[in-house]
């Protein structure tokens, strides 16, 4: 037995040794044709002769230059709206107006609905368009104007260690970029003694309801660990446009950033970190249904995923422009909060009620 070990282990390392210059030939033939083909596709790029209203051009190249990853992505330049824009200036055209939608079925992780419209995706089309539209008389950016609130920010429970605000849909939770409000700001002109990061959790922008403020470090930390330790009790009220199959139910879609384009978030089941929502609708009317959410982890854009994906209820949240379509605005409320008070350890509930 042991000259037959010994046999076969001198075999297999023979043509181990063997197999081994064939998988470095093989790695070594990768790693050039990996160069080559950067070599290519950086050619092609150069090709792609970008106009603007101003009869300026640029390569993809120097385009995406200027961005954080340095070098056009793949099939950058390849969508609809910089081919009608380049289209329009070679022809002496002027744009008046252009909005693009989607047709046929949505792909698997993305989420898009038939006949929806939907903005240019940041990644690719993004910094094509900054360069393309330079000359052209366009509306200025709403999110980058001055936003003054004259609602004021409700107080819902409010204590010597926390404070619950109703959080206006439209106002970010903390400072974002150019001058838009923030609850953040807000309460640091209310509560000007207050310390720590105050904010302990965030609401979307478009959401309204209720946000868990800490005047001081140690709260924070602690209602901080309720939420990672899935101790706090949440439920969100959402209008849906559609209806829906099932009363009740769990919809578990892991969920991950899409980084060519921010901040839409995409279903992967291989890589994305886990996302458990529970549902029961509440009503249903004029082919919309009015449900509960209670969701279960904390991902960024998880209700609205869940509500829009097909695998998830396939009914978007009314007036999400990111997932369905727009209205006047969001329909998605934080209703109410249940946790233990860091200090009396208590439980404590808060409730805003939605106005739709």
């Amino acid at each position: 037995l042991k000259r037959m070990e010994k046999m076969w282990k001198e075999k297999i390392a023979s043509l181990q040794a063997e197999a081994d210059t064939f998988i470095t030939k093989i790695e070594t033939m990768k790693i050039e044709r990996k160069k080559r083909s950067a070599t290519l596709q950086r050619k092609l790029f150069e090709q792609f002769q970008i106009l603007n209203a101003r009869g300026e051009t640029k390569d993809l190249c120097r385009i995406f230059a200027q961005t954080i990853q340095k070098f056009p992505p793949a099939g950058a330049g390849e969508c609809a709206a910089p081919k009608l824009l380049q289209y329009a200036y070679k022809h002496q055209l002027k744009p008046i107006a252009m909005a693009e939608f989607w047709w046929g079925d949505s792909p698997k992780a993305e989420i898009r609905h038939h006949g929806y419209y939907y903005p240019a995706c940041k990644g690719k089309c993004e910094p094509i368009l900054k360069h393309m539209l330079q000359g052209l008389e366009v509306e200025e950016n709403p999110l980058l104007k001055k936003h003054y609130h004259e609602i004021p920010l409700g107080i819902v429970y409010e204590d010597n260690y926390l404070v619950v605000v109703n959080k206006p849909a439209g106002m970010l939770s903390v400072p974002g970029k150019g001058e838009i409000d923030s609850v953040y700001q807000h309460i640091k002109t209310l509560y000007p003694d207050a310390t720590g990061p105050l904010i302990v959790h965030r609401l979307d922008m478009a959401t309204s309801g209720v946000l868990l403020i800490a005047k001081n470090k140690k709260v924070h930390q602690h209602l901080q660990a309720q939420f990672k330790n899935r101790m706090i009790k949440k439920r969100y009220i959402a209008l849906l446009d559609g209806k829906i199959p099932s009363k009740e139910g769990t919809i578990t879609l892991p969920l991950r950033m899409n980084p060519l384009d921010r901040p839409r978030q995409i279903v992967d089941h291989e890589h994305g970190k886990t996302a458990i929502t529970l549902y029961r609708v509440l009503n249903e009317q004029e082919g919309r249904t009015l449900i509960a959410f209670h969701p279960l982890t904390g991902r960024t854009h998880q209700l609205r995923v869940h509500a829009a994906h097909p695998e998830g209820l396939h009914c978007p949240i009314r007036g999400d422009e990111l997932y369905g379509r727009k209205a006047d605005r969001l329909y998605l409320h934080a209703e109410s909060l249940e946790f233990v008070h860091p200090i009396t350890k208590k439980i404590i509930f808060v409730e805003k009620k939605s106005n739709f």
